[in-house]
């Protein structure tokens, strides 16, 4: 049962690529900004880690 009080669900932000955008508000697509942002960033370090751990397993193996 929903009190009174409670903020209504918020909509679940589902990206497409190539999806037409005209239809979003200003506030949707600076929010959109901000997940690719945040999204590129998360790649970005994921990516850097995986090179590490490449580059420690090819110096283990040529020895």
């Amino acid at each position: 049962m929903a009190l009174f009080d409670e903020e209504p669900p918020k909509r679940k932000t589902e990206l497409v690529i190539g999806e037409d955008l005209s239809r979003l508000s200003l506030d949707e697509l600076q929010g959109r900004i901000e997940i690719l942002q945040a999204e590129i960033a998360r790649v970005e370090e994921t990516l850097v880690h995986k090179r590490a751990h490449q580059g420690a397993a090819e110096s283990f193996f040529k020895r």
